[in-house]
């Protein structure tokens, strides 16, 4: 009998391809306004400020490190989707910015449209069994290791990511990312539930 709860190879591709691109495309609000976010993506946008190198390769250096960690703990078919993902995204936040212009975009209005994108992005993400690396993979290897909370990991990270930034960045940007930031945790938090929806 067909598992209802597992999508099918097509429902896959579309949730991920989905995902990658919503989220290439919130990461090209953000990089527009110069503002930044938290986990690997602000990692790698905060590398890109800084040494002037484009974002899609930075984010998908980034987050090689972290595959291994994923086969570990969460499986292969979980690696693979994020890999195909994290590719999708890298290569798709190097032609936005040529198909995409804003002529006129309010920072705050920014930070909001873009943390409403990358939550809609994750979530159709997690719902196909992938992620866009990083952190959280640490950060439940860590839980399983040592019984750190992995929320705990994630938001030191955060914390971190948003004191680097004010070396580059000045108060107030660095407070409208924050809002971004919050509005991508809220749309996850609202809508993310394990026992309500089924990532296979």
């Amino acid at each position: 009998m067909a598992d209802l709860n597992r999508h099918s190879m097509l429902e896959d591709a579309q949730g991920i391809a989905y995902g990658a691109g919503m989220a290439a495309f919130a990461i090209t609000i953000l990089t527009h306004l110069g503002l930044v976010t938290g986990q690997t993506a602000g990692l790698a946008v905060l590398i890109s400020y800084a040494t002037g190198w484009g974002f899609g390769p930075v984010f998908f250096a980034v987050n090689l490190p972290f595959y291994w960690l994923g086969y570990k703990r969460i499986g292969l078919r979980f690696v693979l989707k994020t890999f195909v993902a994290v590719g999708l995204m890298s290569a798709l936040a190097m032609v936005f910015p040529h198909w995409v212009r804003f002529d006129h975009l309010n920072p705050i209005v920014g930070a909001v449209l873009f943390g409403a994108i990358s939550g809609s992005a994750l979530l159709a993400l997690f719902r196909h069994g992938a992620s866009l690396g990083g952190v959280g993979i640490v950060a439940l290897y860590l839980q399983d290791k040592t019984g750190f909370r992995a929320g705990w990991t994630q938001l030191i990270f955060d914390v971190a990511i948003f004191a680097l930034a004010l070396t580059l960045r000045d108060v107030p940007t660095v407070a409208i990312s924050a809002l971004g930031a919050l509005v991508v945790n809220l749309v996850i938090a609202v809508n993310h539930r394990r026992d309500r929806y089924v990532a296979t």
